[in-house]
């Protein structure tokens, strides 16, 4: 273990026989992808790998569909992810199709390509948004829709969507009815003074009542969603519609917005490089992202399995 206290050896196996694994469901940022956003050779052979196995690989994520593209070129079978922390699963087969036909491959898809959809009302969106304002002045916020992101005038830039609306949260919010718009998939909550997880407990603690409240960014940046909303609760409906139980499920990750599916997943792993929650919630550790951590994990699996196949 580093000085930091990230993981350097060899992963830390859960206590206990591993079952057969089914399912390996992962986190994007800061857990499968490096550090600059790419995946390496040999994580991409290790996907290819367990697939080939017979195990389903689901990305579950934080990031918009429209941010899919660093692994839509990698996607095997399945070709399914649970993007917006749970509110979106989306078929990245259809993302890999608009790339090969012209178009950017981190554009956004369309609403057919939404293969479930679990949306913020916006009603309850504009209660959260209220409680923040008044717990804690100086919040910006921005709304992700299934079809693309608006946002605040003092929200902070990122990459700008030319088709974005800029205006108050509560004039997003107020422009339709949920019958006849766009789905609100998550509200986004910014904060330049606050740290992070101080933040993050003062929201939960005014507004927990009315939507999931998380966060994935080393900033001041939270995710609020539809209430019991979470990787961990789409990722359940995922595997019951498979026949898969959790004890049947390796997952990743490293930040808060992954704690809920590494404690529901049978046998799950806290990158070298995760907050503290997620070290708490995980049944092992493995390496850091940029050390291949997932790779390393799955490499392990499947070499087991050939042993007891072998035996």
């Amino acid at each position: 273990m580093g000085e930091d206290g990230a993981v350097t050896s060899a992963p830390q196996r859960p206590d206990g026989p591993t079952p057969a694994t089914r399912l390996i469901a992962t986190d994007l940022d800061g857990t499968l992808l490096r550090d600059d956003k790419s995946v390496s050779e040999r994580t991409v052979a290790a996907l290819a790998a367990a697939e080939e196995a017979g195990i389903a690989v689901f990305f579950v994520t934080g990031r918009p569909a429209r941010w899919m593209g660093v692994v839509s070129d990698h996607v095997q079978g399945h070709g399914l992810a649970i993007c917006a922390n749970g509110a979106a699963v989306v078929d990245l087969h259809a993302i890999d199709r608009h790339a090969t036909e012209g178009q950017a491959a981190d554009r956004q898809p369309s609403g057919r390509e939404f293969v479930q959809v679990r949306p913020l009302p916006r009603i309850t969106a504009l209660k959260v948004v209220e409680a923040l304002r008044a717990a804690a002045p100086g919040t910006s916020f921005a709304v992700e829709l299934t079809t693309g992101i608006n946002y605040e005038p003092q929200y902070p830039p990122f990459f700008q969507d030319p088709g974005a609306n800029v205006a108050t949260a509560e004039t997003l919010l107020h422009e339709a009815t949920d019958d006849d718009s766009a789905p609100v998939l998550k509200v986004l909550a910014h904060h330049s003074e606050l740290a992070p997880d101080e933040f993050l407990a003062l929201a939960r603690s005014v507004a927990g009542a009315y939507a999931s409240i998380t966060r994935s960014s080393p900033t001041s940046l939270l995710e609020i969603s539809g209430p019991g909303v979470s990787k961990a609760s789409t990722l359940a409906l995922c595997c019951e519609e498979r026949g898969i139980s959790p004890a049947e499920v390796v997952a990743f990750g490293d930040m808060p917005n992954d704690v809920e599916m590494l404690g529901w997943a049978g046998t799950s792993y806290a990158m070298g490089n995760a907050h503290p929650d997620v070290i708490a919630a995980a049944s092992g550790r493995t390496v850091a992202n940029n050390e291949d951590g997932v790779a390393l994990v799955i490499e392990r699996i499947l070499a087991e399995r050939t042993a007891r196949t072998e035996a």
